[in-house]
């Protein structure tokens, strides 16, 4: 069988994908529970990571447009929608908007990119395995977002 037809995600896949939440969980809990001092530490931090992690997955997107044939205007799509999350990352993090603001940049581009990880997939250019990794690793980071973006708006 084609790796691409496989229905469940390989297994190291699994676990670094996993791996990759440990900073969105522990800096969306730790801004409730550190000393107010260090609040704005960890929110720079979890936004860093945010956008760190926002040009991981648009490369993503790009590697699976460059295995499609060049004349795939999918394909072509996908490269070019490909450098909409780094974008709106760098948005959130060079422009000096107000944290208030930020996180739900990257909240959009989150959701933005789990929408277009599900067309990638359906449209054959990601592995059919690869919304069963993506769905509960997006469904994390979104309420990890959300619940840093709520100690902000309650500040």
């Amino acid at each position: 069988m084609h790796p691409f037809e496989a229905k469940e995600p390989p297994r190291l896949a699994i676990l670094l994908g996993y791996a990759g939440l440990l900073p969105f969980v522990s800096g969306a809990l730790g801004i409730w529970v550190i000393p107010v001092g260090w609040r704005s530490f960890v929110m720079a931090a979890l936004l860093d990571y945010s956008v760190l992690i926002l040009a991981f997955m648009g490369a993503i997107h790009w590697g699976l447009a460059m295995r499609a044939d060049a004349s795939d205007e999918r394909a072509q799509m996908q490269l070019g929608l490909s450098i909409v999350p780094p974008l709106l990352g760098w948005l959130a993090v060079a422009s000096g908007i107000p944290m208030w603001l930020s996180l739900p940049i990257c909240l959009i581009a989150f959701i933005a990119l789990y929408l277009a990880d599900l067309h990638a997939t359906k449209v054959g250019l990601a592995p059919r395995w690869y919304p069963r990794l993506r769905t509960p690793l997006t469904a994390v980071v979104t309420l990890s977002l959300l619940l840093a973006w709520a100690s902000v708006l309650v500040d």
